[in-house]
């Protein structure tokens, strides 16, 4: 596979004599002859071909070894014609047909798994971001089998999402292609992108593209945002929970002049009542207010073929943790009460700018710039953790191809700066990264059965070196809508281990850092990824649907290991021997009856490590997971407007390993796996007309609750006090409501 993978990178350009045929390709417009640009002219069963421009025309070098020239376009009839010497040619295309009238009734799938692309990609669209409460992007994913979501401890609230096995920093989260999530905002992050600034999210499966850099693993979670051109006029979505949680959306939308528009996002949540239903003496959920404003401005000249975004961005979050007695202004590093704060001020710019070629359609280029300031202050009983992250990325990106469009290419320069300080109780760590990489990616597509890509990039890095990142994906027709899919690719990144671990911190491990790398002591992250895929779509009863199968492997050649073995202490050591995540997914999609979905699948991971007691299974990893969500739509009344939408989901998680316990005394040891349990969620939506509509929703309706979720909760300053043991939903049933308003 990897020979393979060099080969297609290195795939030679072969070089041709000066005789060409050159020509014009024509279609029929109103019964008169007109150019048809961006037909394919290729030299049967070779490599060299090209594309016509704007005025029809194509240039395509001759040898005698030639003698079959086909032309094709797509909605027409592919011809081959025979030239024995260079000559200028005159051809026009037939359509496939003429249809007086033609009336086309689809539904757009919430969710599907592309046919087309190399990579695995499952694309998910608005229409299944509104199946939950969608409140932000770490709720984003609850009616979707591929990411697994769970907490990461008992008090912070925060969500970390998983796939492959693997949790949020082996997964490249980014906005628009920008790098959006890492760093410091690796445990909070997610929640800082508002669902509904969401207008579609790309989640791909296994080694990603080198175009967005060298850190991917376990994939890529791209979201698309909304579009001053295409959001509503005016939109407003109203949220309020059980669990008191009040949420307020508004987006504005205005058209400036011919070619800049913009739109104004406003975003707040409030969490102010104290829930504490297992009487442990903690909250369940923390109290919290987040303000997140976003200006967006789009410039769009399709004549000169420019088009550009800038993207502003101003947030500021904060939470308070801990037991309920606890008051900041009292009790802030005394042990009167244990409790904490985590506050978050953010702001950041990102532009991106493109442009497409008038006269040469296949070919543009592109630039992308962001900078972030992040700023977290926090504490967690006696203990501090400030973070400190500025970052600066940039790439600039070109395309085309290379003799036709069975032959594209993607090269460019990227740029990274990351500056960090940080405060761990009384240690101060600072670094700053520094990274220059080029890449390049090749893509081949026969126009048939096979699709083939392969990128390449290095990279100069001041911490990690000097670096190559290979990654290759392949896709296969092998009948009507079967899809065979491989892909293999190398990842590398740093550890920011305090800013992704930040649940240890509401316990009272003791921390323990190896020291013999050059980030905090340890040596860079390394795996390799490989995967196989897959799909085949089907008919049953006129019934359409899918069937999805795909095994991915990650095999680490170095991990910084996050040992929690022992009750008293926290671990980071650089890996001595294996560490390897197995992930196998089935998926059934199917719709059953008109306007009723159904979707299911069952999930196997095999996460192990080689840890300093031995091979253990990854702490609170469920093996097994059963997901199945139905979907139900009344027929739209084409009068009114109105209509009934009904979803339902559940998962089941098999049992979990806990991390050992042996140590603690008797009162404190757990056993060595979780319980299994399954969730039930589900929403209705009331649309009354286009512009209103009303949902209401109740997430785990079982009341299924791990009931003591933290270790020795009546001494939080003791020894074996500890929240990282979550392995379930701690705050049980919640029930909300809401309205979405838009006007066009």
């Amino acid at each position: 596979m990897r020979q393979l993978l060099i080969v297609l990178l290195l795939l030679p350009l072969v070089s041709f004599s000066q005789e060409k045929v050159e020509g014009i390709v024509l279609e029929v417009v109103d019964g008169k002859e007109v150019p048809l640009s961006g037909a394919n002219v290729f030299w049967l069963d070779s490599q060299v071909g090209a594309v016509t421009d704007f005025k029809g025309l194509f240039s395509i070098p001759y040898t005698s070894e030639y003698d079959k020239l086909v032309i094709s376009y797509v909605g027409y009839k592919t011809d081959t014609i025979t030239v024995s010497s260079p000559r200028n040619i005159r051809h026009r295309l037939e359509s496939k047909g003429t249809l007086d009238e033609v009336v086309i009734n689809t539904e757009k799938e919430a969710t599907s798994i592309s046919f087309i692309s190399s990579q695995n990609i499952m694309n998910v669209s608005s229409a299944e971001l509104l199946k939950a409460a969608c409140c932000n992007l770490s709720e984003s994913f609850e009616t979707n089998p591929s990411i697994d979501v769970n907490f990461s401890d008992a008090t912070t609230g925060a969500k970390q999402i998983r796939m492959l096995g693997l949790t949020n920093p082996y997964i490249l989260i980014t906005t628009e292609n920008i790098p959006a999530i890492r760093g410091a905002a690796q445990t909070y992050g997610l929640s800082f992108i508002p669902g509904t600034w969401v207008e579609s999210i790309q989640i791909t499966k296994g080694a990603g593209s080198v175009v967005n850099g060298f850190e991917s693993i376990a994939g890529q979670i791209n979201t698309e945002l909304v579009k001053p051109t295409t959001d509503k006029k005016v939109f407003v979505n109203a949220y309020g929970a059980a669990n008191g949680r009040l949420e307020l959306n508004t987006h504005l939308n205005t058209k400036v002049s011919d070619k800049w528009s913009t739109g104004l996002y406003l975003h707040g949540n409030y969490r102010g009542e104290k829930n504490d239903r297992n009487e442990d003496g903690f909250l369940d959920t923390p109290l919290a207010e987040q303000i997140n404003i976003m200006n967006r401005w789009q410039y769009t000249d399709t004549e000169k073929g420019f088009v550009s975004f800038i993207n502003l961005n101003y947030l500021n979050d904060s939470k308070q943790i801990g037991q309920t007695n606890f008051n900041p202004e009292l009790d802030k590093f005394t042990t009167n009460a244990w409790g904490g704060e985590i506050d978050t001020e953010r702001y950041s710019i990102a532009t991106k700018f493109g442009y497409v070629f008038p006269e040469i359609p296949y070919q543009s280029m592109g630039l992308q710039v962001a900078y972030s300031s992040h700023e977290q202050e926090s504490y967690f009983g006696l203990r501090r953790y400030d973070i400190s992250h500025k970052s600066l990325y940039a790439n600039a990106l070109f395309n085309s191809i290379i003799s036709d469009s069975r032959h594209t290419f993607k090269t460019g320069l990227s740029a990274t700066y990351d500056d960090y300080e940080e405060l761990v109780e009384t240690t101060n760590y600072a670094r700053t990264e520094r990274s220059v990489g080029a890449f390049y990616e090749y893509s081949y597509d026969n126009l048939s059965n096979l699709t083939l890509t392969a990128g390449l990039r290095v990279d100069f890095h001041n911490l990690l070196g000097t670096f190559i990142t290979p990654r290759a994906h392949a896709r296969y027709s092998l009948w009507e809508k079967g899809v065979l899919r491989a892909s293999i690719g190398r990842g590398k990144r740093s550890a920011n281990i305090f800013a992704e671990n930040q649940g240890f911190f509401s316990s009272s491990r003791s921390i323990f850092v190896q020291d013999d790398g050059e980030i905090y002591g340890l040596n860079p992250e390394i795996a390799w990824n490989y995967g196989v895929s897959f799909l085949q779509g089907f008919k049953l009863f006129e019934r359409k649907g899918d069937i999805a199968l795909d095994f991915y492997r990650t095999d680490f050649e170095n991990q910084v290991v996050v040992d929690y073995e022992d009750p008293n202490q926290i671990r980071f050591y650089n890996l001595d021997g294996e560490s390897f995540a197995n992930s196998f997914q089935v998926e059934l999609n199917y719709e059953l009856l008109k306007n009723l979905d159904v979707r299911t699948a069952y999930k196997y991971y095999d996460v192990q490590t080689d840890y300093a007691s031995g091979r253990l299974q990854k702490p609170l990893t469920p093996n097994h997971r059963v997901f199945a969500n139905i979907a139900y739509e009344t027929n739209l009344n084409e009068t009114k407007g109105s209509q009934w939408k009904f979803d339902l989901t559940y998962n089941w998680l098999g049992e979990q390993r806990f991390a050992s316990t042996e140590t603690n005394p008797e009162a404190f040891r757990l056993s060595e796996f979780s319980p299994s349990f399954g969730t039930l969620t589900t929403q209705v939506t009331k649309v009354f007309s286009s512009a209103f509509e009303v949902y209401a929703g109740a997430e785990n309706f079982t009341n299924v609750r791990q009931e003591n979720p933290i270790l020795d909760a009546e001494n939080p300053f003791g020894s074996n006090f500890d929240s990282t043991f979550v392995y379930g939903p701690i705050f049980g049933s919640n029930y909300y409501m809401g309205l979405r308003y838009k006007l066009n």
